[in-house]
């Protein structure tokens, strides 16, 4: 397990060099008591393993930058790719306050040459914006939801895709939580395209920090919400981190059947497959106890695999 004594650590991500993984991860100060008050305090961290057991913190990776700036408040929730130049890409949530005091997500990116030094590339690349997504002022959702980047190549050769935590600008209020979608040529220009998930009645307000992996020869999406973010139809159905099967790596994903990975105890579910045997691996971050306080810190891998049409946690 990774966990950090005088810090919260959350949510978090892979990279795959060939010889080592690194593990980025948001953490913030217990000094500061209270654990919601975390998330305007991210900054993002870095470590190293050899055996995804045994982890050693190095130099972090970002931090918020000085104001103005559309990350200015707070460094959230990327992924890492390598261009085939050899260039490191870290996309991430940069956060702002908008006027209003509410929170605004856009999406930036940093790069490196070998994972530790990373070089911020100045603005965001992508914002939430009509007619696919939904913006601040339609006063439905607490922030501005546009965030937690997953970046993949696209199967076929053609550029790269972004799955992006996003609502769409129409449908039931607590159903809207879509998987925004973007495309790019070469990881530096980004186009806004519609969703690949439709919303809900039966869905969720929010799918936070998407995943999409071709697990023993199926695609598989993941993503997290918890209870209260869901619509009443889900609510005490005890997820945390959902999968939904797919046809291919870029859906159409069927939200409305989601199942649960985890419950609510384990948050932010990741796949990783094991250099050294090809297993599938999940990871998570402790998120609450058994009083309910939050936890942090991010489990040891937990064997995944297929039963029938569903992915489990082995043993779980």
């Amino acid at each position: 397990m990774f966990d950090l004594p005088g810090s919260w650590v959350w949510d978090f991500w892979f990279a795959d060099d060939g010889d080592r993984y690194h593990l980025f991860f948001l953490y913030a100060s217990r000094a500061l008591r209270d654990p919601d008050a975390r998330h305007y305090r991210a900054s993002i961290g870095h470590a190293v393993s050899t055996d995804l057991v045994e982890w050693t913190q190095v130099s972090d990776a970002l931090v918020r930058s000085d104001a103005p700036a559309f990350d200015d408040l707070a460094t959230w929730t990327g992924s890492v790719v390598r261009h085939p130049d050899g260039t490191w890409f870290l996309f991430y949530t940069g956060s702002s306050l908008a006027p209003d005091g509410k929170n605004v997500q856009r999406i930036g990116y940093a790069t490196s040459d070998d994972l530790e030094d990373w070089t911020k590339s100045g603005g965001p690349v992508l914002e939430a914006s009509g007619p696919w997504y939904e913006t601040l002022e339609s006063g439905a959702w607490h922030d501005e939801a546009f965030r937690d980047p997953w970046v993949f190549p696209d199967p076929d050769g053609d550029g790269w895709h972004m799955l992006i935590t996003a609502r769409a600008a129409h449908g039931p209020a607590d159903g809207r939580g879509v998987i925004g979608h973007a495309w790019s040529p070469d990881l530096r220009s980004w186009e806004l395209r519609e969703p690949l998930s439709v919303p809900s009645d039966d869905g969720f307000g929010q799918l936070e920090v998407a995943q999409v992996e071709v697990v023993d020869g199926r695609p598989v999406l993941l993503f997290s919400c918890l209870d209260e973010h869901a619509t009443e139809s889900r609510k005490g159905h005890a997820g945390g981190t959902w999968a939904v099967s797919a046809e291919a790596v870029l859906g159409p994903y069927d939200v409305a059947s989601a199942y649960p990975l985890t419950d609510e105890s384990l948050y932010v579910g990741r796949l990783l497959r094991r250099r050294s045997d090809g297993q599938w691996l999940l990871f998570a971050f402790r998120n609450v106890g058994a009083d309910g306080s939050f936890i942090g810190g991010v489990t040891d891998p937990m064997p995944v695999a297929w039963e029938g049409d569903r992915l489990v946690v082995q043993g779980g």
